[in-house]
């Protein structure tokens, strides 16, 4: 006999592939931008990547994000699904954060400062800031619920680590500010901006993968108890 929570169960498969097909076009394609075409010729040290969308060709980049917040989006839905998250806990509401972020980094472009200071620039810095901050806030405060699920250990370190990196790219950047007094160096000029935020990209793109990869290994191993529980209880 299936029972909703079965049903349920198995519904976490979509949703995990295809936040790991999100994660996998986001890397692929970024990636490749990183190496061919007019975005390789983009200083990876001192410029940001969404420097990628301003290039001929930046639809490609777009899509990428799109695509990241898509697969995000299904990763959030697999581990509701999975009974890993309520869908209004604050988790979920950080999570969903980052994926409305992602897709306000497309919608506004960053600021083309050989033109100079846009609004659209500046809600483009906000959403992206919001969204590194948000996901690794609900990836730490969902591993932090279940840190006594001994078979989600590899998941929650995994999750955890990644998540304290890209919090840790923040601390260089909130440095740089501090000492803008002292120093009188700009703060983007004072830190290697362009690698902060693709070693900031990284870990949160891992984090996203981890977090699908986690729904879909619980919902592999809850299924067939679930399923067994009917007939148990009819055999008693």
């Amino acid at each position: 006999m299936t029972t909703p929570e079965v049903t349920a169960a198995r519904g976490v498969a979509p949703g995990a592939r295809i936040g790991l097909a999100g994660v996998l076009l986001a890397l692929v394609v970024i990636g490749a931008m990183h190496l061919v075409g007019p975005s390789s010729r983009v200083d990876p040290v001192r410029r940001t990547i969404s420097e990628y969308a301003l290039l001929p060709g930046g639809w490609v980049f777009d899509v990428a994000v799109v695509g990241l917040a898509v697969g995000s989006a299904g990763v959030i839905a697999a581990l509701v699904a999975a009974g890993l998250a309520r869908a209004r806990s604050l988790p979920v509401v950080l999570l969903g954060a980052w994926c409305v972020g992602l897709l306000l980094v497309v919608a506004f472009e960053k600021t083309n400062w050989s033109i100079g200071p846009s609004v659209s620039g500046y809600i483009h810095r906000y959403a992206s800031l919001v969204a590194f901050i948000a996901l690794p806030l609900g990836s730490l405060l969902l591993a932090r619920r279940h840190r006594h699920d001994a078979a989600a250990r590899p998941f929650r370190i995994g999750a955890r680590v990644g998540s304290w990196l890209a919090l840790a790219s923040f601390v260089p950047i909130v440095g740089a500010i501090a000492l803008r007094g002292i120093t009188g160096v700009p703060w983007w000029r004072a830190v290697p901006l362009g690698l902060l935020e693709r070693g900031l990209a990284l870990a949160e793109v891992v984090v996203v993968a981890l977090l699908g990869a986690w729904a879909l290994a619980h919902a592999r191993r809850s299924a067939p108890a679930l399923e067994d529980e009917p007939e148990e209880q009819a055999a008693a």
